[in-house]
């Protein structure tokens, strides 16, 4: 089994890099490969590019995608909302043939100072019915109080964190499984 992760941010420390490479260490002590897929070199959404063809970065970012089981998003709440950079990479992965988010599973995870990213988790539940992607449900992963449970180098260290970080894992897998029989 593969799975794919995406950060909805692009700074190198940020805590959802952080939230993916926790996702990456459970996965690999449960036997299953990770992929990271970098979605920094998108253009903006432009419907004349895309008439000219599929940007390289996109097309690539979809095969790494394509070829995952299951799909994780680590994304944080900008003004209530889905962080742009996730948004276009969305709308841009959409377009491919073939979008590789069809009837794949995907766990949403998120961190902020606050209370957690509820209201963007709950926009790209919304974005993520239109690519026909079946949202883990539960353990929800809204990770609040963020500078609590990072280190200054953005690595996830609150241990009842990473635990519920692993059953959503689990949870991931388990309907991946159910939705390829």
């Amino acid at each position: 089994m593969k799975i794919a992760g995406i950060s909805g941010s692009l700074r190198k420390q940020s805590t959802h890099r952080g939230i993916l490479r926790a996702v990456q260490q459970h996965l690999e002590t449960m036997g299953i490969e990770y992929i990271d897929v970098e979605i920094g070199d998108f253009p903006l959404y432009n419907q004349d590019v895309n008439s000219q063809g599929i940007p390289a970065a996109v097309q690539q970012a979809h095969d790494k995608l394509q070829s995952a089981d299951a799909i994780v998003l680590a994304s944080p709440e900008y003004n209530y909302s889905v962080s742009g950079v996730l948004k276009n990479a969305i709308d841009w992965l959409s377009r491919v043939e073939n979008q590789a988010f069809n009837g794949k599973a995907v766990a949403i995870m998120g961190a902020s100072p606050g209370m957690g990213t509820a209201r963007s988790q709950y926009h790209l539940r919304q974005i993520l019915v239109f690519v026909n992607a079946y949202v883990v449900n539960k353990p929800e992963i809204m990770i609040a109080q963020a500078a609590d449970r990072f280190d200054e180098q953005g690595n996830l260290t609150d241990k009842t964190t990473l635990e519920f970080v692993g059953k959503s894992l689990q949870a991931l897998v388990a309907l991946s499984k159910q939705l390829k029989q």
